[in-house]
């Protein structure tokens, strides 16, 4: 009798629990936020691809004296995306303030560039078309969310070029131009 009682309590509960959780926002498949979540994933691809390529005995290396090493490159870019989120309206996740350049462990390294995209394609998510032509404030130029979104792919794009060439100075071929593919 009791598990019948269960039955019952349950299937009364889970239609309201599930109508209280927010829906996921569909992917769009055409515009501008198309395109951008496109470009972010094979941006995570090739970080992740690049990130795991580098032997972690090569994350503390720097081409000189002054300059971010491997596992600072990849630490800024995880900082970045949060930051660059912020001028799109959105606060860093309150479990963020450990991202720093100083974490040097490889699997630390590539979770935090893992959860700082999956951050980044949830803000994408969560705007819709017309809000992109709204009017922000970026280090001190008005812009749009729009302009944030590529101010953040082309930063993305600057740094992947570094990781390519610093992995390149480490005998590592990024996995993406590899004969064998």
């Amino acid at each position: 009798m009791r598990p019948a009682i269960l039955l019952l309590v349950l299937a009364t509960l889970l239609p309201s629990i599930a109508a209280a959780r927010p829906a996921t926002p569909p992917v769009p498949r055409t515009g501008f936020r198309a395109e951008f979540l496109q470009n972010l994933d094979e941006l995570e691809t090739k970080y992740i691809a690049l990130a795991n390529a580098m032997p972690q005995a090569r994350y503390g290396w720097r081409p000189s004296e002054g300059v971010r090493s491997v596992s600072e490159v990849y630490m800024h870019i995880a900082s970045s995306n949060y930051y660059l989120a912020t001028f799109l309206g959105v606060k860093p996740p309150a479990d963020s303030d450990w991202i720093t350049e100083k974490v040097t462990d490889k699997e630390k390294v590539i979770a935090a560039i893992r959860k700082s995209f999956a951050d980044l394609r949830t803000v994408a998510l969560s705007k819709t078309d017309a809000e992109l032509d709204t009017k922000i404030q970026m280090f001190g130029n008005d812009t749009t969310e729009r302009a944030a979104f590529v101010t953040i792919l082309n930063h993305l794009h600057e740094h992947l070029g570094q990781s390519v060439a610093y992995a390149r100075m480490n005998g590592v071929v990024p996995p993406w131009s590899r004969n064998d593919q």
